[in-house]
């Protein structure tokens, strides 16, 4: 079983910097992608940065973002310990909204498999 545990998150003023991390256990796949959704209330959940390995459907192993995180969110992973983190910058009121980590992956012959963690809130006040 694969579980994914989030930590960060919280409430900051317009132009503030948080950072989220997730840390995923269990029998993962070492050639997967893991990144952030976020869903803001009233609205569907979005992509907001994954990274994926070389070789991957995406862009090679360059971390990608939403155009709207574009130059204020970083992504980084530590392969070895499965987990991720999530550096935002020059929050906005828009970025408010609860953040979930999630790991996938596609094994030759087999179905993909997406995992996701509780969710963490984000708050960013004006």
């Amino acid at each position: 079983q694969v579980q994914l545990v989030e930590s960060g998150g919280g409430s900051v003023q317009a132009g503030g910097s948080l950072r989220l991390s997730c840390a995923a256990s269990g029998s993962i796949y070492s050639l997967n992608s893991m990144g952030w959704y976020r869903q803001a209330p009233g609205k569907q959940r979005e992509l907001v940065a994954v990274i994926t390995p070389g070789g991957g459907p995406y862009r090679g192993d360059s971390p990608n973002y939403a155009d709207s995180v574009k130059g204020r969110f970083a992504i980084s992973r530590d392969t070895a310990k499965n987990t991720v983190n999530l550096q935002m910058h020059s929050l906005k009121p828009e970025d408010t909204a609860v953040y979930y980590c999630y790991l996938t992956w596609m094994r030759p012959f087999d179905t993909r498999r997406t995992y996701w963690g509780q969710g963490t809130q984000v708050t960013v006040s004006s």
